[in-house]
């Protein structure tokens, strides 16, 4: 077995964890169920989620690693022999993730290419987006080129892979977000979609806008995912988790705020606010942005810059999930990292083409009404992200109890939200939690409708 390896400091961790949590969960699903579900509400919604369900979750599950230096697969195991059932779940959900995560990923790296080629008028053709992925060959190879160099990261691990690129992207990541952010907003006719998104409506305020906040939340901070448990059993026990963790939301959300900063005004500036515009959801950035891009002066450069963006976000993430399957690989079967990765790798390009030909020659291939890509997306995001976030809130607050998380923060200081964590833990965040699991499932089944 490989000895496990350690960032090389704070900052290498925290960029690390922030290129998980920051990833398309920032800049594609964030700006669309913001401009879908009110705006400056949902904005709201979200960021108070952040600093109390966010924060719980994301403590726990660093200081999970941390405490026991293993994957989630054995993690569990390792605090609970009972428990350890609930790692192998853990795993199963970037197991789901990863293959449809990377084909998602090569439509970006082949947007960004055609951006950087000055087609962005052919990019911003209504049909552009439906031919491509229906194609057979050409979503494939673009596939193929992202998941070829999210493997190469990892092969590279933790120091000379993850934290590097981490190091690079992360800052970079930022500058072109915050660049673009005041690009967007000082266009004619931005005013009042910065407005929109800033001005919190009381009219927005709804089950449904929580609902999908809550959700968000998982899936923009790497939670329930093994994520954080994985990158927290690299963290350095010199380290003090509760400031680190703050560091990560803030770098989190603070993209995700600026994200929605530059999508949503943006679809003010091409159609005036139209309702149906800003209802495309996930076809958002696929669809209508190319077009914002094609009506501005200097479109094309402000298009290739987004999408260079987007994948930067796209690899950190793409590596981090790619990382919590191999790290459980290497944990359960002693094998290396090289034949990890492989195996990880091969995996994930035979049903990523799975999920590709679902919109090609097998798109009349449903699974409960689900395209293939869409099954696995409501598997792993409507089912397993809360189940996986209810349960492990249960097992630390009347299994392991909240002493056993509470100790390893406290190895490098006082932890100044204990009395509000142990609440959090035991009793808010699994009721809560199981809430939007249960919606989740009997809408995603049209059981409910909100």
């Amino acid at each position: 077995m490989e000895k496990r390896s350690t960032f090389q400091g704070k900052l290498g961790f925290v960029l690390a964890a922030a290129g998980s949590a920051v990833g398309l969960g920032n800049l594609w699903r964030f700006p669309y169920l913001a401009a879908k579900y009110g705006g400056g509400m949902f904005l709201l919604v979200y960021i108070v989620l952040a600093i109390t369900f966010g924060f719980v979750l994301m403590v726990t599950e660093i200081a999970i690693g941390r405490k026991t230096q293993l994957s989630p697969m054995k993690a569990f195991g390792a605090l609970n022999k009972k428990w350890g059932w609930l790692g192998k779940i853990a795993t199963l959900v970037p197991v789901l993730i990863f293959p449809y995560y990377c084909l998602i990923g090569g439509w970006v790296t082949k947007y960004t290419f055609v951006m950087a080629t000055g087609k962005v008028a052919e990019a911003a053709q209504d049909s552009y987006f439906g031919g491509y992925i229906s194609n057979t060959t050409d979503p494939l190879i673009w596939f193929l080129i992202f998941i070829l160099a999210t493997t190469l990261v990892i092969v590279f691990g933790v120091n000379r892979g993850i934290e590097k690129l981490s190091r690079i992207l992360m800052p970079a990541l930022v500058l072109i977000t915050v660049g673009l952010s005041i690009y967007v907003i000082t266009r004619p006719g931005a005013g009042a979609g910065v407005k929109y998104y800033l001005l919190p409506n009381i009219k927005d305020l709804s089950i449904k806008t929580f609902l999908a906040a809550l959700g968000q939340l998982f899936y923009s901070m790497s939670l329930a995912m093994g994520i954080m448990i994985t990158y927290g059993s690299y963290f350095s026990k010199e380290e003090h988790i509760e400031k680190a963790t703050r560091q990560i939301e803030i770098f989190d959300t603070a993209i995700a705020f600026l994200a929605g900063l530059m999508i949503i005004p943006s679809v003010f500036v091409f159609s005036g606010g139209d309702s149906a515009a800003l209802g495309k959801g996930p076809s958002l950035m696929f669809v209508t942005l190319p077009k914002v891009f094609n009506s501005l002066p200097g479109g094309g450069i402000i298009g290739a810059l987004f999408f260079f963006l987007v994948l930067f976000a796209a690899i950190t993430s793409s590596v981090s999930i790619m990382e919590a399957i191999v790290s459980g690989l290497i944990d359960s079967f002693k094998m290396g990292r090289g034949k990890a990765t492989a195996i990880v790798a091969v995996y994930g390009i035979v049903l990523g083409i799975v999920c590709s030909l679902g919109f090609g020659i097998w798109d009349g291939v449903t699974i409960f009404g689900f395209s293939i890509l869409d099954f696995l997306d409501f598997v792993s995001n409507s089912v397993l992200l809360p189940l996986v976030g209810m349960l492990t809130c249960v097992m630390v607050g009347f299994v392991i109890k909240p002493d056993a998380i509470i100790s390893e923060v406290e190895l490098n200081g006082p932890f100044t939200m204990k009395k509000f964590y142990v609440a959090m833990v035991k009793w808010v965040a699994p009721i809560f939690i199981f809430a939007i699991l249960v919606s989740s499932v009997l809408e995603g089944l049209g059981v409910l409708k909100f």
